[in-house]
């Protein structure tokens, strides 16, 4: 929809009512006005981000993989491209498994992803006033703090895990390990590349990795999953009613019960969507539940990684994987947008009646 409304606005030099409601819902932004300064920021910020990703990778495929330099410059905006946008797609049979110990092609990837996941809303927020965390909003702080806090804490188990395990990282140098154990905390937030075999990877590495990938990256980018405001929103939610606080505040902001009925039908939905195709998976096809799992959350958290099962599944399973893609990447924000637009004010009030809980 970006994409459309950017060409609309260089052919007719303009934009329509009908225009700016599409484009406002894509891009999350407020007011009428802003619609077109803020479809060429996020032009600006992505093909900024893409170019400077692609030339670093370009100048190290050419000076260190002996690529010409026309190979090198396609491998380089290939890679940037899917790296920033969350793809996930490699030109190599392994994926990046062939790189996992060069930091000048992981390091960059990995920024782009970051940058891709968190979310056009917040690349224009700090675009436009810049990192002074006191001004920051309750989505942008949701959004920086969850994605760091989310990195840590799957850097750090996933480093457990798998550091000393020959299979996976064991073997590599002390540098190479640390790279590994960053990509594999970032490429699970739905970006899809790997430098680990996960066919071979502890079961606890792909619980936390189906954890990532569930949650996933920021609103209104090129993330998939839940997303984390929506993770955190309902985390917030259960420690305000653990307090018996009435009202759910965030940084000294009350959020609207609106917005936390939205978190949790977004939630229960992705549950619901992650349990039905587990279980019709395990229908069609004989590998175990926790490699079925897998499957299916990086399925519909549009990630791709895959632990080495999706190349030999029947055309029954490949259709669930297809459907769980297609409704994690269309179905979570067709959901919350469905949501706000039905929200109506109702003129009176029901007599309230307390079912018991637990």
């Amino acid at each position: 929809m970006t994409l459309a409304t950017l060409l609309s606005l260089l052919v007719r030099k303009t934009i329509g009512l009908r225009g700016q409601l599409v484009a406002q819902t894509e891009t999350h932004t407020l007011n009428f006005g802003d619609v077109r300064s803020v479809l060429f920021r996020v032009a600006r910020i992505m093909l900024t981000v893409e170019a400077v990703t692609a030339l670093v990778l370009a100048g190290r495929f050419w000076l260190a993989y002996d690529a010409d330099a026309g190979t090198a410059l396609w491998h380089g905006v290939f890679h940037a491209i899917s790296a920033f946008n969350n793809a996930g797609f490699a030109l190599y049979s392994d994926n990046l498994m062939g790189f996992a110990s060069d930091p000048w092609i992981i390091v960059p990837i990995c920024l782009a992803v970051i940058t891709g996941g968190l979310g056009f809303p917040v690349l224009i927020a700090l675009y436009k006033d810049g990192f002074r965390p006191k001004a920051w909003s309750v989505h942008l702080r949701l959004t920086i703090y969850g994605t760091i806090g989310l990195l840590i804490l799957g850097a750090v188990l996933f480093g457990t895990f798998e550091w000393n395990r020959d299979q996976t990282i064991g073997q590599l140098p002390t540098g190479g390990k640390l790279l590994a154990v960053f990509a594999g905390t970032v490429f699970p937030r739905t970006a899809g590349f790997n430098t680990i075999d996960y066919g071979v990877a502890s079961p606890e590495t792909l619980m936390v990795t189906n954890i990532l990938m569930f949650i996933g990256g920021g609103s209104a980018g090129t993330a998939g999953g839940i997303k984390v405001t929506t993770f955190l929103l309902l985390a917030f939610a259960i420690w305000n009613e653990i307090r018996g606080r009435e009202h759910v505040t965030i940084a000294h902001r009350s959020i609207s019960s609106s917005a936390q009925r939205q978190a949790v039908s977004v939630a229960l939905l992705g549950v619901g969507a992650v349990i039905t195709g587990t279980l019709l998976l395990l229908i069609f096809t004989d590998h175990s539940l926790d490699r079925v799992l897998f499957e299916a959350i990086s399925a519909f958290a549009t990630v791709g990684v895959s632990t080495g099962i999706t190349y030999d599944l029947p055309a029954d399973a490949q259709w669930v994987l297809i459907t769980l893609m297609f409704a994690g990447r269309i179905g979570t924000i067709t959901v919350a947008s469905a949501l706000a637009l039905s929200n109506r004010p109702r003129l009176y009030q029901l007599p309230e009646e307390r079912p018991i809980i637990g």
